[in-house]
């Protein structure tokens, strides 16, 4: 890694994920300091008008499209994801691929011993033993993107500069993350079950794609993140927390042995941890970035999480306790019951009974393997949709 942050050349970058709302995000940045980096391949899911201007602008090398994957500008060759990740042209992975489908360009990336800037959940959510095995055989650094796990990252600049560190931290107590409480935070707990996904998309706070809007409601997105946060920072489960944060300015915070805790603060705007990911171990200005104005906010509120809100949470908890391939079930069946949700096919209140039922009715592979986090994925997603269609 060390002839990484020496580089005086531009870094490549290859964006994958690059007409979402953190693809486009990190394309901003890297427009910023276009003296330092160079986009050599985008990735998308499919071929739509702005990935061709995206191509258009920045001139890649390589291209993947994922429901086109022959598609070119006649310039850029078409690979498959991990040909992407793995070819020499990259220097650094950005993934924003969301759901399952960023579990095998995440690993590449990290047997390849490439830094992976990672805004996907799922690869470390699902397959977060076999993600950090592999860091730690070759080398790679795992830099953090949600603006949760970034905060902590920052707070922990002392323990360790790289991630992930799979070290005990003697010193930290307890890791507590943020959450918004999402679009249903102020709605009455017995209105939950029936509200519809035009209202699950209203978030009060941030703009994200429509998946990690809908866990954001029924706070799942803090059980992947609880997830995350213990393989990255090699913290126990029983001691990473959530709180309800409405204002989003203070990202996450690090408790120490001591008592003295740390947090991160800034406004909710995710070119921040994008730009600190892309640029680390630096920090540079950026004119386009908010400045945080504590004055003009006045107050900041917390408060923890009503016990029974949020049963998918609860759900996060116990599939991360049982482990092995349960975590990969948690989120295949998710990705599948939150798109039935978007597509008004259930209920909110049905993601819990979905989810749950998948955990329920898993019968768990031996040994945790790439091919068993996969198969558990499809077998969960396959198993809410095929009990989705029955119920109806």
């Amino acid at each position: 890694m060390k002839g990484y942050y020496e580089m005086t050349a531009p870094r490549r970058v290859a964006v994958l994920g690059s007409t979402g709302s953190i693809g486009r995000q990190t394309l901003d940045v890297l427009r910023t300091f276009a003296d330092r980096f160079r986009v050599v391949a985008l990735a998308a899911g499919r071929d739509t008008s702005l990935f061709r201007r995206q191509v258009a602008e920045f001139q890649p090398q390589l291209v993947h499209v994922r429901d086109h994957p022959g598609w070119s500008d006649g310039r850029a060759r078409p690979v498959s994801l991990v040909e992407m990740v793995t070819a020499e042209c990259v220097d650094l992975v950005v993934l924003a691929t969301p759901g399952s489908a960023g579990i095998v360009p995440a690993l590449a990336t990290l047997e390849a011993g490439k830094p992976l800037a990672l805004a996907n959940k799922e690869a470390l959510v699902a397959a977060g033993a076999l993600a950090t095995a592999a860091a730690r055989r070759s080398g790679a650094s795992i830099l953090p993107i949600d603006s949760e796990h970034s905060a902590i990252w920052q707070c922990l600049q002392e323990q360790s500069a790289c991630l992930p560190p799979c070290l005990h931290l003697p010193a930290v107590h307890r890791l507590i993350l943020t959450a918004s409480g999402g679009a249903f935070r102020d709605r009455p707990a017995e209105e939950l079950a029936r509200l519809s996904a035009a209202e699950a998309l209203q978030h009060p706070v941030w703009a994200m794609g429509p998946k990690v809007t809908i866990d954001s409601a029924s706070l799942l997105n803090k059980g992947f993140e609880l997830i995350e946060a213990h393989w990255l920072f090699g913290i126990p489960l029983e001691r990473v927390s959530v709180l309800i944060h409405r204002e989003s300015i203070v990202h996450s915070l690090v408790e120490f042995v001591d008592g003295s805790v740390k947090a991160q603060l800034g406004v909710p705007d995710m070119r921040t941890p994008i730009q600190y990911a892309l640029t680390f171990p630096e920090r540079q200005p950026n004119r386009a970035l908010p400045r945080l104005d504590l004055a003009a906010i006045g107050q900041l509120h917390f408060a923890a999480p009503e016990p029974g809100r949020f049963p998918l949470l609860d759900l996060a908890l116990r599939a991360a306790t049982a482990g092995g391939a349960y975590p990969a079930v948690l989120a295949g069946a998710d990705e599948a019951a939150v798109a039935l949700f978007l597509e008004d096919r259930i209920r909110f209140g049905d993601l819990a009974s979905l989810v749950a039922a998948a955990l329920d009715a898993f019968d768990p592979p031996r040994e945790l393997t790439l091919e068993a986090v996969l198969d558990a994925d499809r077998w969960a997603r396959a198993y809410v949709t095929r009990r989705a269609s029955v119920a109806v």
